[in-house]
């Protein structure tokens, strides 16, 4: 298959694990590295031996067919649209923006060029999460009735070197790992259909407690603990929690039920995992993980399929559309926690399909 050239706007910390993990995937060719901090994009240059370019030059290679855009998520919907304007398809990092209303530019400026836009998470394409997905779709829980998915931590300021973005409008904790979770859901459930939130009210300050600003205090705009309910449109009822507000907790961070059976998910900020069935009466068994993409960090494994697809024209999984779909579905906890009622979900993507366990893309 020949390569898809790829260019990469956005070269601070998740850059490097996409570069990384791009090295897996022949189809991946990383022609040229751009950042607004040009020195950014020079210090990942060195390391990894790509050019850095300006954006102007990176948008106008005719070599680049897929950006893919690693800025800050306040920005990803105006340099996204600058990179479909380019007349190229592009590849977001997680949230696709951080206002429903306004991403959804992108998805119609893409579908108005007839261009592709896809957009991390892409752990569901990992082979723990496919392995569960096709246990879920083989029957084996029975009729799904519910779930539970949890993130819980004190916050990253205890960790971060410059944590303060985390706590600004685009950040929190649902808009920073809710994508991990709800993609997740998706993938083994089907879309959302409505929401029920409630939010304390956040401390107002923190003080970072990680190097080099320990000891600053930074302001808290968004919600940091986010609780609530996901009704499917096939029925099935998860109970959620994100929260930068908890010392620690004992809940696993997904669990599905069924009529038959319970179903252990490992991380979805992970690949891989371990896998866990309870049938209805019997004991908990391991279920067999025999994916590929589950004993690593493949963080650019969307964006392989994405470049696949592009040549066999077909579908990508990790779409515009689902993206999408999973922000207005964390917006809808704000909205529900304000309004104290339901939030309908009007977004409707299909459901992504498996990724094939006899056609890895590392081999393509």
């Amino acid at each position: 298959m020949k390569p898809v050239g790829i260019g990469i706007i956005g070269c601070g910390n998740i850059s490097a694990a996409y570069l990384k993990a791009a090295k897996s995937f022949p189809v991946l060719d990383i022609r040229a590295l751009a950042d607004r901090r040009h020195e950014a994009a020079e210090a990942r240059s060195a390391e990894f031996g790509i050019p850095a370019v300006s954006i102007e030059a990176l948008l106008a290679d005719p070599a680049i067919e897929i950006v893919l855009n690693l800025t800050i998520p306040a920005a990803h919907v105006e340099v996204g649209l600058q990179i479909l304007a380019a007349g190229k398809h592009a590849y977001s990092e997680k949230p696709l923006g951080i206002d429903f209303r306004d991403a959804t530019r992108l998805t119609e400026d893409a579908a108005r060029r007839g261009l592709r836009l896809g957009s991390a998470p892409d752990t569901f394409l990992g082979g723990a999460h496919q392995a569960a997905r096709a246990f879920v779709d083989e029957g084996h829980l029975g009729q799904p009735v519910g779930g539970t998915a949890f993130f819980m931590c004190p916050g990253h300021e205890r960790w971060h070197p410059d944590p303060a973005f985390y706590y600004t409008i685009g950040g929190g904790p649902m808009l920073d790992m809710g994508p991990y979770y709800i993609t997740d859901l998706v993938n083994l459930l089907g879309p959302v259909a409505r929401v029920a939130g409630l939010s304390p009210e956040p401390r107002r300050q923190r003080t970072i407690t990680s190097q080099p600003r320990h000891g600053e205090t930074i302001d808290v705009e968004v919600a940091t603990h986010v609780a609530g309910a996901l009704q499917f449109r096939s029925g099935a009822v998860v109970t959620i929690a994100m929260s930068f507000d908890v010392a620690g907790h004992r809940h696993l961070p997904l669990e599905i039920y069924g009529t038959e059976g319970s179903l252990i998910v490992p991380d979805p900020n992970h690949f891989g995992g371990e896998v866990s069935f309870l049938k209805k009466g019997g004991e908990w068994t391991p279920v067999p993980v025999d994916r590929p993409y589950a004993d690593g960090n493949y963080r650019s494994l969307g964006l392989a399929d994405m470049a696949a697809a592009i040549r066999q024209d077909r579908p990508h999984r990790a779409s515009g559309e689902l993206a999408l779909h999973v922000l207005e579905v964390m917006e809808a906890f704000g909205r529900s926690n304000e309004s104290g009622r339901f939030v309908d979900i009007e977004t409707r993507p299909e459901r992504p399909l498996p990724l094939e366990a006899d056609a890895p893309l590392d081999r393509l």
